[in-house]
């Protein structure tokens, strides 16, 4: 029974090792260029045991995505932890901006997908290009919610039910603004972008009312 148990753990390990390398490679390299080669050796697992998780690097592709959605939510679980709505979106664009030599270098991990996977034109449910494009709305959607509570309750105090601002395209505005400045930051090779277009957030994000 022991060793049983062993195994599974082991096993789970070694997938979550899998996944975590799928992650990390095909943000740097994309996924055209990528191998399950070239992830098995990132996870230091034979090549050979790729295939008994994954059988295609669609499957990894998802896997990439997954992760993905796990670091977003463990970082929106913490940004949560913050009493004030504004200071959690605050709190959001200075974790960006301390990816600023990733982004430089790869761009938006989330966002290189999105824009790579979009060109095969799949569009399907359930589709690759589909299924990146949930990870973006699930932080759209957590922005959303922090403009949400930062109109009903200004920080005078007071309801603001006649705010013009929708605080979805809050969201967006938020989220574009994001993707843009990693998207140059990447294609400029400079991280400084993403340090001043992130200082023009927070200024923003200070003026709303």
């Amino acid at each position: 029974m022991t060793n049983s148990v062993d195994r599974r753990v082991r096993a789970s390990q070694k997938r979550q090792r899998l996944m975590a390398a799928a992650a990390r490679v095909l943000h740097e390299q994309g996924v055209e260029r990528t191998t399950l080669a070239d992830i098995a050796r990132e996870a230091d697992v034979p090549v050979g045991n790729v295939y008994y998780y994954f059988k295609t690097k669609d499957e990894l592709v998802r896997a990439a995505l997954d992760e993905h959605t796990v670091h977003l939510d463990e970082l929106t679980a913490r940004l949560d932890q913050l009493p004030d709505p504004r200071d959690r979106l605050k709190a959001l664009v200075e974790a960006w901006v301390e990816q600023r030599d990733v982004a430089a270098r790869y761009g938006c991990p989330t966002g290189t997908l999105a824009a790579e996977l979009g060109k095969r034109g799949e569009g399907s449910e359930g589709s690759l290009d589909t299924e990146v494009g949930a990870v973006i709305r699930r932080l759209l959607e957590w922005a959303a919610r922090q403009f949400r509570e930062m109109r009903l309750s200004g920080s005078d105090g007071a309801d603001h039910p006649a705010d013009p601002d929708d605080p979805d395209d809050l969201a967006l505005t938020l989220v574009s603004g994001y993707q843009g400045m990693s998207l140059l930051a990447n294609a400029l090779r400079d991280p400084g972008v993403m340090t001043r277009e992130g200082a023009r957030l927070l200024t923003w994000l200070d003026s709303l009312r």
